[in-house]
């Protein structure tokens, strides 16, 4: 069955919480022209049913830890078994099956500096249904994390975003301690968690949270990221692209990349390919116009590797299938 594709308001909506995923309701509902109440009530609609999930992440390129994007051939019988495994895991996002779901491909995000150790030498090697591993590390981040897909589509106009836009301060260096873990718990939880409920997991003042949550926040070690159903903006197809660019030309073609619309994520890698990308379109057609247009006439772009998703397991957060 097909989803229904959301509206003109849920999708303002969406981009609203792109923008600011903590906006108050009423300032949202000012900056998109409706009720307070229709953005309360949409809102729960577009969780309850569009797969809308608002959390707070870590940046762990600005802060400096090591991130990983990995392939994994399995047997035909294992690859759901283990990215369902995977999507338990705290340190994984952004799961997938490809190549006719023979594979699984996963990002890790580290909490601390041996938590890909433990995954990459520890667990995978030893789990059975595990043809071939192919690890590549993130060196640069082109687009993606902090900065959102839907500002390349959403349905916002420049005055209604800089009116959204959260204004923190002075931005002090990116540091995350020890004494932010509850808060950070918290919010990885529930983006839009509020000053009380934050003050209630950190025992801390609620003048106290809500000074270190906008120090986190204009630092950029914390952001605010939001998921849902992409189908339903009518874009039904999803792939990732495994590209290879000469190297005089790999930040030339990751920059280039960064502004297609159809690129959701872009990063230099360290391995077979050096580019690794995410690329959405409406439908097949779209893809192949994709691959063989704007990328296939990128000048340093020497081979392109095609893998679409055959399903995502796991996006920010995992919710099981239902039975």
């Amino acid at each position: 069955m097909e989803s229904t594709p959301f509206d003109a308001v849920e999708l303002s909506i969406l981009h609203a919480l792109e923008v600011d995923g903590r906006a108050p309701f009423s300032r949202i509902a000012e900056v998109i022209g409706v009720s307070d109440q229709t953005v309360a009530r949409r809102y729960r609609r577009l969780v309850a049913e569009g797969g809308l999930r608002v959390v707070g992440l870590q940046d762990t390129q600005l802060l400096g830890r090591e991130n990983w994007m990995l392939r994994l051939r399995c047997a035909p019988d294992g690859a759901e078994t283990i990215a369902a495994a995977l999507a338990r895991r705290p340190d994984t996002a952004w799961i997938g099956l490809t190549s006719g779901g023979t594979e699984v491909v996963c990002a890790t995000v580290p909490r601390t500096a041996g938590d890909h150790e433990d995954l990459l030498l520890g667990k995978l090697p030893r789990t059975p249904h595990i043809v071939e591993i192919r690890a590549f590390q993130m060196l640069h981040r082109f687009f993606g994390g902090p900065e959102g897909w839907l500002r390349k589509y959403g349905p916002l106009t420049p005055d209604q975003i800089a009116a959204l836009r959260p204004r923190y301060g002075p931005a002090g260096p990116a540091v995350v301690t020890a004494d932010d873990a509850p808060l950070l718990a918290v919010l990885k939880r529930d983006g839009r968690a509020t000053h009380p409920e934050l003050q209630r997991a950190t025992g801390r003042s609620e003048s106290a949270v809500k000074r270190r949550l906008a120090a986190l926040l204009a630092s950029g070690a914390l952001y605010i990221d939001i998921e849902y159903d992409t189908s339903r903006v009518g874009f039904g197809v999803a792939a990732v692209l495994w590209i290879t660019a000469s190297p005089r030309h790999l930040d030339a073609v990751g920059r280039a990349l960064a502004d297609h619309e159809e690129i959701a994520y872009a990063a230099a890698t360290a391995g077979p390919s050096n580019i690794v990308v995410t690329a959405i379109a409406r439908d097949t057609a779209g893809l192949y116009a994709y691959v063989s247009g704007k990328l296939g006439h990128l000048e340093g772009v020497e081979h392109v590797e095609t893998a679409p998703f055959m399903r995502r397991v796991k996006q920010l957060t995992y919710r099981p299938p239902t039975r």
